[in-house]
């Protein structure tokens, strides 16, 4: 935490040293508060002057511009100290680096090549950081300066934008590297470290480990040789620890193996047996089977599973006998479902890694380094670069049988193998058992004790030079180890066998298996290879001689005897030197027969593609060294170039097109014939001129046309660079006539040549004229002279429009037309203008629609589009003057495009130096089309509504658009905007203005269609915009009510939009303030708008309002807030009348309720939209609620359609039944009674729509009140619950805190009128009880005075309150406002009032029916003024006769009082009996709440 810190405070003062050392030098003629010797001056130099002045500082560029990078990053960094620790360790590592190197620059002292050094890094750290922190992409010069749009052309600024991010890309992916990588990456590797092995060996073994596949039964790798001691460490003790191969040359033909595994083989070093125990007899050194360790990798290989750290454990399978052959115990292995390890086995770690040898080193130097060791694929790569040289050849000892001959068991035979001369020379060091290990000249392989078929599967490479492989062979000698040294010494070789590595014909050895003769012979005689070298050295061979290959050993061969014994080895060549293939071989050493040099070029193209592939850069060199050596001749031009074509073609081959960087990587860096391209030219024209004659021919070049012109370029580029442009008029005269000549091809009209052109056109890479022709290089030599632009020109832009029209190739076509602009936007290269008139005359039409038929995916040509409207817009005027209605398509063309444009986004969001430069490009162009429509199309007779509509839209999203909107960046961002470009959005928004106020008497056309975009422009935050534009609303309601005398078409859109506007996020406070000022001033101006108008902004204002507060609490987490914001809006959409936005707003509020569950209110809420339809909509929710009244009503008015207007009988027998259900429900289930209850939110710092209200929330079912109130304070977390109920102070009201009261109120019943002064169910009333309610009141008892233990009620008061909300609950919320309260002595009064009433009403029922039982009306009458509860009346008569009570009288409130007790005593004297009544209260005392007075008349 502490280095996190410091880190900050850090970078905080480097940040503010260095601002203080820019600023200071404005400062240098004052004294300072800092010594002289702490302040350091920056040079810099001052421009402007007063509130324009801005101090440069005269460092390097890269310097300030490392300088601004870090002020920008250090805002960005502290922001991730939080959540993002990962990412603000990254950017502090970064920062760090820039800190650092940017001190190294500043101090001066690096040399040159250093210091150019640093600053590639410097950018390329800069670039790489802005991508990781989401900033802008910044454009270079190979100089890694910054490119200046202002001096680049539109396509070097693209390429140079392309080019920064495919680097940055790359930097990403190296960074980052996943498994898919490895599926599209051609080569890969496995990384391997050995951790340890735990086996009881007890001697020195040998650890061999190779990739092996087991669906084959094959190894696929050279063996990674670890020697081990029998102390149970390397036998290097500097390998310690480092014990790390890896295993290369993998690529995707493995990853489709079925499976791979890691195999393990230790061999034993010493003795025979290791029961033997007496060693000084013994003999040691021998090689012998110990065990196997077997792990399936093909997860890893695959990519599915990586894990470096993971520490594998490999289990060790020992053999059961030492003659079990390793390779059965392998198979075994891998087909057993466990192996009994005994806690023996291997520890190793594996990781893949992408690339060959030099990558991998490249990219992970801390896994692989020099001391690594490499065990390379047994098999070529698939991908073989030029200068990949490798000469390896891999021999295996398969199997052998050998005769037990005199002894009386088998032998134990030892082969041992060596690479000799054809003089007997035995070559050293060139035997190689494994990687790890140094060279050896002789390899012995493993014994099996007593086997006569032994089976070895041991595989060697030998490794010799190039030059000496024609003169090598091989040679096994076999010989019988014996357990005992004493015997051991004195066995000698019993036989040897050997085979040759160069054939007769001088191809190498073939791939496969051989079966060698063993030769008897004894072991000096083996020192002259003379001796055996004429003999035949496999059975095939022999065949092939005539010798009979069965029978006794009775053949002599001079010294040497065939014997019976046999040995098999298989071999394996990997050689970029050495082929198998006669032809190949002919070509490749041509000089050695140059009589044969033709047969040996036409043979070529009949030799299999892999075999030339392998040899590819070899081929290539031959091919070009014979063009070269017979530079006078033209005898073997052509067929060279068809060898070259059949290359190039194989190349192009899907079996072999991973070549391709091969080849191009050839032509870059090893490709030396300087006069090839005379000779190429010439025989590609001769070709073109005699098309007819040599169709097959030139269709075959036509295939190979892109990378002929590449070896072309190539060679002139050498030989200019050898002899400093010399015949460079000839090379120009070559390439005209060779493009006149394709001009002439294209132009006849021979059946022949047809059929040429034909095919020529429908091949993919080389439509367009195959002039990708080396792309830009050849663009340079072809374009750069004048003529030879007059010949090309007019072929190319027909190929281009056709190509571009059928939307073929348009990638190639685009590459092509921005080489061609880039070299004629050159100064150096005469004039252009005719030429570019040319290009624009044919393909700016083509251009436009293509664009606008596009993807996003293709800038290419957008750019090329660009970059005519940037440097070309008198050309553009030229092709304005046209006629009318060829100036109306292509403007309406024009304005699709760039409204098309601008919506696709067509450039990354991070490319902001090129979307501005689209963004200044378009407007200058918009401006002049605006212009030409004020010109041309705005007179009666011209005007043209869809064309002014397409520009009204097209300016609209132009200034609407988001890499405009300057207040969404970065304070430095849009500084740094503004500074270049000012804010395009002001420019175009006051020509929006001119061009409507132009319009004249064409306004009323646009109304309303150009309300929505007019507004959008107006909701833009720009102050001066706004000022500028609002006034068009009046001008829209001025011209709408001249025609109407009303503007209601406007009103009704910009109401629509304005709610569409502002949920989207557009409009703010300023904007509402505006509105009202503005158009409440032109308003009041207007002598028939003054009223109208006022009304129609106050309107809308009070709208805004109620939007703005709906947007800002749309996305709260609490969804009772944004539920009371949508009753807001709906509410007054209904006030005005706005139908089809006030169902908008109730399908929200719906979904709402439907989220948190409130089926009752969504039922609710749905039952208003259906009361608008005067059709009841489905009652789903309300009868699954056990809202069985409400439902019942519906399915009447369901009963009533169906019976009267839809005559739909069945429907209404299915309605009925339901109703009748439930009018059962109602008598017979139980239901829920949810609790009220009354919250008050109090304090400035809620809401406007809460602050200092009360509403009354129906609650959950069963819900209690401490769980309501958790909920509640749950939603606003910062809220403090009140803890008394009494109302609020007015200082808390005005505290900018949170209070939340709380406490559960009582409903009053309302029953239907229907039901009153009736007897009813209980079951019926008890749902009027807590449904269609909106009378609340809320008891709470309070004492004053001194207590009293006599009478209780001597200072006990009740202060009841009545509380009224807006409208019934349930309803289309949980809760609504308190719109109104009953004080607690008006609720006394009430209370008395109704009792009275009720008394009335059943004195009136006695009345009219004399019969009636008096019992009722006598128990009501007793409760009421003789209670017996409390001590009766005689407590309440002392209190209110109480002097206190007389003397405070409330004169109004106490003759309401009396009048209640007058209707008491009237109600009593029309009874028998008499009740206690209260009397003697002529003087009552006022302003004394009456205590529990409405309780005792009750």
């Amino acid at each position: 935490m502490n280095t996190h810190l410091a880190s900050i405070l850090y970078l905080q003062l480097f940040v503010w040293f260095n601002y203080i050392c820019d600023t200071f030098v404005l400062f240098s003629l004052f004294q300072g508060i800092f010594p002289a010797c702490y302040i350091h001056l920056k040079d810099a130099t001052v421009e402007g002057s007063g509130h324009k002045e801005t101090v440069i500082p005269t460092e390097l560029p890269l310097v300030q511009e490392v300088t601004t990078t870090l002020r920008e990053w250090a805002t960005i960094w502290r922001d991730l100290y939080g959540d993002k620790r990962e990412m603000f360790n990254c950017v502090r590592d970064m920062i760090y680096d820039l800190i650092e190197w940017r001190s190294q620059i500043l101090s001066g002292t690096l040399p040159q090549d250093e210091l150019t050094e640093l600053k590639q890094k410097v950018t390329s750290k800069i670039d790489y950081g802005n991508k990781y922190l989401d900033l802008d992409l910044v454009v270079r010069d190979k100089d890694g300066n910054i490119l200046d749009p202002e001096l680049t052309s539109a396509i070097s600024l693209f390429r140079a934008h392309e080019a920064a991010s495919k680097q940055i890309e790359a930097r990403i992916q190296e960074e980052k590297v996943s498994s898919s990588f490895f599926a599209s990456t051609p080569s890969f590797a496995l990384f391997v470290t050995l951790k340890n092995v735990v086996c009881k060996i007890g001697e020195d073994a040998e650890v061999l480990m190779s990739l092996y596949d087991p669906m084959d039964s094959k190894f696929i790798s050279e063996n990674y040789l670890v020697k081990w001691s029998s102390a149970g460490l390397a036998k290097d003790i500097d390998q310690l620890h480092n014990l790390r191969a890896v295993f290369t040359d993998l690529g995707s033909e493995d990853l489709k193996r079925e499976r791979i595994s890691f195999v393990c083989q230790i061999v034993r070093v010493g003795r025979m047996e290791l029961r033997d125990n007496n060693t000084k007899k013994l003999t040691s050194g021998l090689r012998r089977p110990f065990g196997v360790a077997v792990m399936d990798v093909t997860d890893i290989i695959t990519g599915k599973m990586d894990d470096e750290d993971k520490q594998h454990f490999i289990p060790f399978q020992p053999v059961a006998g030492e003659n079990d052959f390793l390779q059965t115990v392998i198979n075994k292995v891998i087909t057993a479902k466990e192996v009994n390890h005994k806690g023996q086995g291997l520890w190793v770690t594996l990781k893949l890694l992408p690339g060959d040898i030099h990558q991998i080193r490249k990219d992970f130097p801390h896994l692989v380094d020099r001391s690594t060791a490499v065990a390379r694929k047994m098999g070529f790569p698939e991908i073989i670069m030029p200068g990949d040289v490798r000469n390896d050849i891999y021999i295996t000892l398969v199997q052998g049988d050998f005769d037990k001959g005199s002894k009386t068991t088998p032998k134990n035979v030892e082969v041992t193998m060596s690479v000799y001369d054809e003089e007997g020379k035995k070559l050293e060091n060139v035997i190689f058992p494994g990687a790890g290990e140094s060279g050896i000249s002789e390899y012995k392989s493993i014994i099996y004790y007593q086997v006569k078929q032994p089976r070895w599967f041991e595989t060697i490479k030998v490794a010799i030079p190039i030059e000496d492989v024609n003169r090598s062979h091989l040679r096994f000698t076999f010989r019988h180890r014996s357990s005992q040294d004493s015997k051991d010494k004195s066995e000698k070789i019993f036989a040897f066998s050997f085979v040759k590595l160069m054939r007769f014909d001088g191809t190498t050895l073939r791939d496969g298996e051989h079966d060698l003769i063993v030769y008897k012979a004894e072991a000096k005689k083996l020192e002259d290879s003379n001796h055996y070298l004429a003999l035949p050295a496999t059975k095939v061979e022999m065949e092939e001689k005539g010798y009979s290959t069965t029978g006794k050993s009775t053949q002599n061969q001079g010294a040497c005897i065939i014997t019976k014994d046999s040995l098999q080895i298989s071999t394996l060549v990997c050689s970029t030197k050495l082929t198998q293939n006669v032809d190949l071989l002919g070509l490749l050493k041509w000089r050695s027969n140059t009589s044969l040099l033709e047969k040996n070029l036409r043979q070529l193209m009949k030799v299999e593609g892999g075999e030339v592939v392998k040899f590819l850069q070899d081929t290539l060199d031959a091919l070009f060294n014979i063009m070269m050596e017979n530079s006078d001749s033209e005898a073997f031009d052509t067929l060279v170039f068809d060898a070259l074509v059949f290359i190039i073609g194989l190349i192009a081959d899907r079996k072999f097109q991973h070549f391709n960087p091969v080849l191009e990587t050839y032509i870059r860096k090893h490709f030396s014939a300087t006069l090839a391209y005379t000779k190429l030219t010439k025989v590609l024209k001769n070709y073109v001129e005699n098309a007819e004659k040599l169709t097959e021919q030139l269709l075959g070049a036509m295939k190979a046309l892109e990378y002929i012109f590449k070896f072309i370029v190539r060679s002139r580029v050498l030989f200019n660079q050898l002899y400093e442009n010399k015949g460079e008029a000839g090379f120009m005269e070559s390439l005209r006539n060779l493009f006149t000549s394709f001009n002439d091809m294209m132009n006849s009209n021979s059946e022949n040549t047809g059929m040429v052109k034909v095919g020529w056109l429908s091949l993919r890479s080389n439509c367009v004229l195959s002039l990708k022709l080396a792309a830009k290089k050849l663009c340079v030599f072809v374009f750069v002279p004048a003529d030879c632009r007059e010949i090309l020109l007019p072929l190319m832009t027909d190929q281009l429009k056709l190509h571009l029209e059928k939307q073929e190739e348009p990638k190639a076509c685009c590459q092509l037309l921005s080489d061609i602009l880039e070299v004629l936007y050159r100064k150096d290269v005469g004039p252009t203008q005719w030429h570019v008139q040319v290009i624009m005359e044919k393909l700016l039409r083509t251009i436009n629609r293509t664009v606008i038929s596009m993807s996003r995916d293709s800038p290419h040509i957008v750019t090329i589009a660009i970059d005519w409207f940037v440097c070309h817009c008198v050309y553009l005027q030229g092709f304005l003057c046209k006629t009318v209605f060829l100036l109306q398509d292509f403007l309406m063309e024009t304005f699709i495009m760039f409204k098309d444009l601008i919506g696709k986004n067509v450039y990354p969001s991070d490319w902001i130096i090129m979307n501005m430069m689209q963004n200044k490009v378009f407007l200058r162009a918009i401006s002049q089309y605006a212009a030409v429509l004020n010109k041309k199309f705005l007179d009666l007779t011209n005007f043209e509504l869809q064309l002014w509509n397409n520009y009204f839209h097209l300016a609209v999203a132009f200034l609407t658009q988001e890499s405009l909107q300057l207040e969404n960046f970065s304070s430095d961002k849009r500084a740094k905007i503004f500074q270049k470009y000012q804010d395009m959005r002001r420019q175009i928004g006051f020509e929006i203005r001119d061009m409507w106020y132009n319009l004249g008497p064409h306004k009323i056309k646009f109304i309303p269609e150009m309300v929505g975009p007019i507004l959008e422009m107006t909701l833009v935050p720009e102050i001066e915009l706004r000022k500028a534009t609002i006034p068009i609303f009046f001008d829209m309601m001025q011209c709408e009510f001249h025609f109407t005398c009303s503007f209601q078409r406007f009103e009704n859109e910009i109401i629509t939009k304005l709610d569409h506007e502002v949920e989207g996020g557009h409009g703010d406070e300023q904007y509402k303030l505006l509105f009202q000022k503005i158009l409440l001033e032109h308003c009041r101006k207007h002598k028939y708008l003054a009223r109208m108008g006022e009304l129609f902004v106050n309107l809308v204002v009070r709208l805004l309002e109620r939007l703005l507060d709906y947007r800002t609490i749309m996305h709260d987490e609490n969804k009772e807030n944004r539920m009371s914001c949508t009753v807001n809006v709906l509410n007054f959409y209904k006030e005005i009348d706005r139908e089809e936005m006030y169902i908008r707003y109730l399908y929200k509020l719906c979904d709402l309720h439907r989220e948190c569950d409130n089926y009752t209110e969504a039922a609710y809420t749905l039952l208003l939209h259906a009361k608008l339809l005067k059709l009841a909509k489905k009652y789903g929710f309300i009868s699954t609620l056990m809202m069985w009244e409400e439902a019942i009503i519906l399915s009447k008015e369901l009963a009533e359609q169906y019976e009267n207007e839809m005559f739909d009988f069945e429907q209404l027998s299915a309605s009925l039944r339901k109703q009748a259900q439930f009018y059962e429900n109602i008598v017979k289930v139980i239901r829920p009674r949810p609790d009220y209850f009354a919250v008050g939110y109090y304090g400035m710092g809620f809401p406007s729509f809460l602050r200092n209200k009360m509403f009354i929330y129906r609650g959950k079912e069963y819900e209690r009140r401490e769980d309501f109130e958790a909920r509640l304070l749950t939603q606003f977390p910062n809220a403090e619950k009140m803890k008394t109920t009494t109302p609020p102070s007015e200082d808390l009201k005005n505290s900018s805190l949170q209070y939340i009261q709380c406490f559960t109120v009582k409903t009053i019943l309302e029953l239907p009128a229907k039901f009153q002064n009736k007897p009813v169910s209980e079951q019926i009333v008890s749902f009027y009880t807590v449904n269609e309610v909106h009378k609340f009141q809320y008891s709470r008892p309070v004492r004053k005075g001194e207590n009293n233990p006599d009478n209780e009620f001597a200072n006990m008061w009740i202060e009841r309150t009545t509380y009224t909300t807006a409208y019934k609950l349930p309803g289309i919320l949980r809760w609504f406002e308190v719109k109104s309260e009953i004080s607690p002595l008006e609720n006394a009064m009430e209370t008395m009032q109704l009792t009275n009433e009720k008394i009335s009403s059943m004195v009136q029922r006695h009345l009219s029916d004399p019969n009636l039982p008096i019992n009722p009306l006598s128990m009501l009458l007793n409760g009421i003024v003789d209670p017996a509860v409390m001590g009766g009346f005689a407590n309440y008569e002392k209190v209110v006769i109480s002097l206190l009570f007389i003397n405070n009288r409330t004169s109004l409130v106490w003759k309401d009082f009396m009048k209640s007790m007058d209707t008491i005593e009237d109600h009593k004297s029309k009874k028998k009996g008499s009740a206690h009544c209260l009397v003697g209260l002529d003087d009552p005392t006022p302003n004394v709440k009456v205590p529990r007075i409405a309780q005792g008349l009750r």
